[in-house]
Order: structure tokens, then sequence, then C-alpha cells
């Protein structure tokens, strides 16, 4: 796939103040521009699939959707849309998930005035960034684990309960849940308990907690 000489650029960040600062530095590179913003997770998918999209830049913790969930998305529906992740967190958990989202990269906000540019002309390129070059090779190692089959993370909720667990702690109602998700009550209740069930807790209060503590929500 052809790099065009200036990308539209598509930038989610809960935070209006975050999208204010990165669109400035964006729109101030030539082969850069920023064509929309997203607010939330569903936000992001909405916009992501605009053909003048060419580039996602994705916070990881964002409302209603994860970054990360919004990036498996896009991935399944515009594979060859190129996504960067972003976030506040130096966490190796969050960086392995992103690459198996389908990002080509993971950006820290601190280091964002530092390294947006480079990252996003890596992914344009269909290049890998990773921040420090140490991780280079962890990332390497990471891959030929999981095309070799071997379990590679520690998580033991699928993607979907991982939604529900995120939208729960949200204070989402069941029906809300079900909306927002396309799916039955009935299916949102089922995934509850299973989640219950696999986490060996009891309650909205300690989901929320493991959702905090995941980095799903932000307390």
């Amino acid at each position: 796939m052809s790099v065009p000489l200036k990308a539209g650029v598509l930038i989610a960040d809960d935070h209006a103040m975050v999208r204010r600062g990165l669109r400035h530095v964006l729109d101030a590179a030539p082969d850069l521009h920023v064509v929309a913003e997203a607010g939330d997770g569903i936000e992001a998918v909405r916009l992501g699939v605009r053909d003048d999209v060419d580039l996602a830049i994705l916070d990881v913790a964002m409302p209603r959707r994860t970054g990360l969930a919004a990036a498996r998305e896009l991935s399944a529906r515009r594979p060859g849309l190129k996504i960067l992740m972003l976030s506040m967190h130096d966490v190796d958990q969050y960086f392995f998930e992103a690459l198996n989202a389908g990002a080509a990269g993971y950006v820290l906000k601190s280091a964002a005035d530092r390294d947006l540019l480079e990252a996003c002309r890596a992914a344009l390129r269909g290049e890998p960034f990773l921040y420090p070059p140490a991780v280079r090779t962890i990332i390497r190692e990471h891959l030929d684990a999981a095309a070799a089959g071997e379990e590679t993370s520690g998580e033991v909720l699928t993607p979907r309960e991982q939604e529900v667990v995120k939208l729960v702690a949200e204070a989402y109602t069941t029906e809300q849940i079900a909306e927002l998700l396309v799916i039955s009550p009935r299916t949102v209740e089922r995934h509850r308990e299973n989640i219950l069930n696999k986490l060996g807790m009891r309650d909205r209060v300690e989901l929320t907690r493991y959702a905090i503590r995941r980095g799903l929500v932000e307390p």
C-alpha cells in the first residue's frame, strides 16, 4: 500500500485538551492533517471507517469502548487502516494488547512531542513503532510465540467480556449495554455471570475495582 502524500488522521481521546494538542502537532506537519476527532471508542469506530482516514490514533482508555477494543474492530472492518495507540501507561500488558489488536505502534503521551510524528510516518509506511529500542526484541519474541500458538497473555476474559466489564464499571444498565453492543439484555446477563464466575467475584463493586486495575476505566 502506497503512503499518501498528505495522510488523513483521526484523533480519538476523551480529553478535548489532549486532542487540541495533538491536532496542533499533526496539522503543522506537511504530510499529515487531522480529518476527524472522536471523544470515545464507539465514535472512533464510526469515524475510523471513513475513506478519508488513513491513520487512527486511539487513546487506550476511553469511555464506552476502550481504544484497544476500537482498534480490534477497526482492524477487522478496515484491514488497511493504520492504527497507533496512545497512552499514559508505560505497561507491557497494554503494549502487547495493542499489537494484538492490530496497532502498528504505541506512543506514550509523556513522549508524544518527541515521538508522535515519527510514529505516524512509520505506521503509514507499514512499519512498527516501538518507543524504547530494547523493546523491539521483546515484541519479536512475543509475536513469534503467538504465531507458534503459545500463550502470550494473562487475560482470562474475551474481548467481548472486557467490553461488558468496562460498561458495567461505567454504570451503564443492562439495557443500555445491550443497546450499545447490539446484543440482547439476556446475553448481557449471561456475559456478566460468566465474567463473575471466571474472576471469582460477586458484584458490580468488585468488577469496577477490577476494571480500574486493568486500565479499562479511569478511577
